[in-house]
């Protein structure tokens, strides 16, 4: 009888685990001198396959309906603007999304934290999901100032959705134009909505913004100089070696210490002339955020269809209005171009770039 308690106790604690460490995500912007901004970002779950390298094309001039509790019921609107975003279980919506004016909407996971206002059908013609809101801002809004002097036309409220995977949706959102203007945005206390000035563009999941703010002046002391030598009692001390800057840089996997590692190589990061440099100086930053699946999860609980807890990471290059990103499955660097997209005309659809789910390796072997 023991032993059986013992192995549910065992199971209710890798689920916990399992659960804890299914949505970390890490979110920088990087910006060029030619006038750039990029915004990039990972994107974990270690469940399973949560098709998050599926990218939904959306029309300009769709016709959307907000879910509620009681079903499609919600606001109802019409977009303005075309777009592209990043999907999870079939969902038409998902970790980030760019529309074609080069607004970016990215939406990273808040447990304990997040919390959405009591559905009240009275107010259903206002009332959306969290997908939903993510959908209203990429097809409604060119700017971030537009899109929150409207936030209070719309009401967030909780919906129990089964289809994503079966996960709860406590979301909060990054959402950045091509100027560069930014805002973190986050629903809490049963519908509060704050919003903040994201600290040089860095974005992790819970606390909220405020405590990860707050959290920074513990790391007052990090620099990029390295160690100087330093006498004591006859002994001369120096460095091992190289890399001895940023020594005390915290390099787990939980959201306040990826909050401050991003925020370190992100004020850290070198100079960069053009956008180019910018998307792939993201990618190289991110590769420090890549989380391997057994780093997070028990063995005994590995999941069989997925090969990392990182399935994506993306690059948004708002200026050119450019969406690149790498997957789990391949990482070779692959682009949407919406420049060249009518966005007036073209179908809804899907792209799938990974059916193969093989690595792409060039042969360069000498004959």
């Amino acid at each position: 009888m023991k032993s059986k308690f013992k192995k549910i106790i065992a199971m209710k604690l890798a689920l916990l685990m399992i659960s804890a460490s299914a949505y970390s995500c890490t979110g920088i912007t990087l910006r060029s001198t030619d006038g750039g901004v990029v915004v990039s970002r990972t994107v974990e779950w270690a469940l399973n396959d949560a098709q998050h390298n599926r990218i939904l094309v959306v029309p300009r001039n769709k016709q959307f309906v907000g879910q509620t509790p009681e079903g499609y019921n919600g606001k109802k609107w019409k977009g303005n603007y075309g777009f592209v975003t990043l999907t999870a279980y079939g969902q038409p919506y998902g970790p980030d999304g760019l529309n074609e004016e080069g607004l970016y909407v990215g939406v990273y996971y808040l447990p304990d934290f997040a919390q959405y206002a009591t559905y009240d059908s009275a107010k259903a013609e206002n009332s959306m999901s969290v997908g939903d809101l993510m959908q209203w801002m990429l097809s409604s809004f060119k700017t971030v100032d537009e899109i929150i002097d409207n936030l209070n036309n719309v009401i967030v409220v909780n919906v129990d959705n089964k289809e994503f995977g079966g996960a709860a949706l406590p979301f909060h959102f990054k959402i950045v134009d091509p100027s560069g203007n930014s805002k973190i945005i986050e629903i809490v206390n049963n519908g509060e909505v704050k919003v903040y000035d994201p600290y040089i563009g860095v974005i992790t999941n819970s606390p909220t913004y405020d405590w990860h703010l707050i959290n920074q002046r513990n790391y007052l002391g990090l620099s990029t100089n390295p160690n100087s030598q330093m006498s004591f009692d006859g002994y001369n001390l120096k460095p091992l070696g190289g890399g001895s800057g940023l020594i005390g840089l915290p390099g787990d996997f939980t959201p306040p210490s990826r909050f401050v590692r991003a925020a370190a190589f992100t004020a850290s990061c070198r100079p960069l002339e053009t956008t180019p440099d910018a998307v792939f100086e993201s990618f190289r930053i991110l590769d420090n955020f890549n989380i391997p699946l057994g780093a997070q999860v028990p063995k005994e609980h590995l999941p069989t269809d997925i090969v990392s807890a990182t399935q994506v990471t993306s690059a948004s290059d708002l200026k050119n209005k450019v969406y690149y990103y790498h997957t789990m499955w391949n990482r070779q660097i692959r682009k949407i171009d919406l420049n060249a997209i009518d966005f007036a005309t073209v179908k809804e659809q899907i792209i799938d770039d990974d059916e193969l789910k093989t690595n792409a390796v060039k042969d360069v072997t000498p004959e």
